[in-house]
């Protein structure tokens, strides 16, 4: 469709219905009435030959053509409304705001030096971060996406930074016993920390390090369950427990040896970090550059941390290839 005749009324009118799954509610956030709302959508439906909404009783339910649409729509509206909003703040052309998304573990250990890096090599695009309490590209106001996930086939591009190869973490007073010397005992005697993925059983991390690391009689089914890694691994700080947990994102407490290593055992259960941009953005400069920038960054090869001694003829090996 030529860009000098879309709809833009009622591209308004379907982004509030979209939003509200209301004609009422989308009616009240235009100022405009119901009829006129119902009117711009079906001449858009008409427009386009498909339709955006299954009507079903007082609610609305998007279609997938709907769904398609609407965080197209939502994202150029939150543009354009981002740029007139600076303009007239400032009276002068504004900075490209580029708006991230980042997992809570990931934005806390390691947005940091990311961000600011990315800020130093472009210091014209200003940084947006959200933190959301679900996976994948948010619905609104999203242009780039880092999520923790498996690999999926979606409308979406989606660039891996790294797989996500799990290990023990605990603090180092627990390493004093002599259970230290084998990873059954030394699992078996201490309590164990989980984080609870979306939608898995709550000891599904553990339960398939056992059996990768063959101990299929040791009990994993106790203990206490987070809902993010970095609350799990402030846990294990204190001394009270071991947790499964990415190296990689916690490169600091390691170095400082808040966190050890106490044996070289590995599980990989098909996790991993992804950059997601949508693919008609490639063709944002800002966007593009972030994109780059982070796919170089990651490229490079992270330090491998040292693991403790422990005795040679107890260790169990668990360790899986990395997926190329």
């Amino acid at each position: 469709m030529d860009r000098r005749c879309l709809p833009l009324n009622a591209l308004r009118a379907f982004e509030a219905a979209g939003r509200y799954l209301s004609v009422t509610a989308a009616a009240n956030s235009l100022f405009v009435s119901q009829s006129a709302v119902s009117r711009h959508i079906l001449t858009l439906e008409g427009l386009l030959g498909v339709k955006l909404f299954e009507r079903k009783h007082q609610h609305l339910m998007l279609t997938a053509a709907g769904r398609a649409l609407l965080p197209v729509v939502n994202k150029s509206f939150d543009r354009i409304e981002h740029v007139l909003k600076d303009i007239l703040k400032d009276g002068a052309a504004p900075h490209r705001i580029l708006h991230i998304q980042m997992p809570s573990t990931f934005a806390h250990n390691l947005a940091v030096p990311i961000l600011r890096e990315f800020r130093n090599a472009f210091p014209e695009v200003m940084l947006d971060l959200m933190i959301p309490n679900k996976v994948g590209m948010p619905e609104v106001n999203g242009d780039v996406a880092v999520v923790y996930s498996k690999a999926e086939a979606n409308h979406l591009i989606a660039d891996l930074l790294w797989h996500v190869r799990l290990t023990p973490l605990c603090h180092p007073s627990l390493l004093k016993g002599t259970q230290a010397e084998c990873l059954s005992a030394f699992i078996a005697g201490n309590e164990i920390v989980h984080v609870l993925l979306e939608g898995q059983p709550r000891h599904r991390l553990w339960d398939r390090f056992v059996r990768q690391a063959e101990l299929p009689n040791l009990a994993v089914d106790r203990g206490l369950v987070f809902e993010t890694a970095n609350l799990a691994a402030q846990y294990a700080m204190s001394g009270s427990g071991i947790a499964l947990l990415d190296p990689l994102l916690f490169q600091q407490e390691l170095g400082t040896g808040a966190l050890v290593q106490p044996f070289d055992v590995w599980v990989d259960d098909g996790y991993g970090y992804y950059l997601l941009t949508h693919s008609d953005d490639l063709l944002d400069q800002a966007i593009a550059s972030f994109r780059s920038w982070m796919i170089q960054r990651f490229s490079v090869p992270a330090p491998v941390t040292e693991s403790s001694p422990i005795n040679d003829d107890c260790r169990r090996w668990c360790v899986v290839q990395r997926s190329a």
